[in-house]
């Protein structure tokens, strides 16, 4: 690209990459990977409702489910079934993976997966468009998802909700 102002953008934001990290967002200065990911998921959340009082659905529904899959490698690193360096590129193996450890049964997952797939696609490259309604159940769902994997683990005091 030519514009010299973009070109110096990309400059800048390639650098912040690079620096020592420096006002850190509230709640995810912690260490553990695990509860990196917790909080993470209560961050989307928190911004996630903000922006669906708003109007703000596509991102609600994004949002929605990145907060799921936060919220299973959390429970997937906490309980031993994930190394915190492993990198699930799936969204269907993320949740291929829950249900194979029991945090939900293979029904659950399989629609989880099903739902990401046929809903989130559609979304995101506006073959469909986000309403309310949808960005509202995915928020719900996310919310659920979140507190029933936060309640199985013995660190539900680490929740940022």
């Amino acid at each position: 690209m030519e514009n010299s102002d973009v070109v110096e953008a990309l400059d800048a934001a390639e650098r912040s990459f690079e620096r020592s990290p420096k006002n850190i967002e509230t709640g995810l200065d912690v260490e553990e990977a695990e509860l990196v990911q917790l909080r993470r998921a209560c961050r989307l959340l928190a911004a996630a409702s903000r922006l669906l009082n708003d109007g703000y659905y596509t991102v609600v529904i994004e949002s929605s489910f990145v907060a799921v899959e936060r919220s299973i490698q959390f429970r997937l690193i906490h309980d031993g079934a994930m190394e915190p360096s492993e990198v699930i590129s799936s969204h269907r193996r993320l949740y291929q993976r829950g249900a194979e450890v029991g945090l939900y049964d293979e029904q659950f997952g399989t629609r989880l997966a099903e739902l990401w797939n046929q809903n989130r696609t559609k979304t995101y490259y506006r073959l469909g468009m986000a309403t309310e309604a949808q960005a509202k159940a995915m928020h719900e769902l996310a919310s659920k998802v979140h507190q029933n994997l936060i309640n199985g683990s013995q660190v539900r005091h680490e929740c940022l909700c």
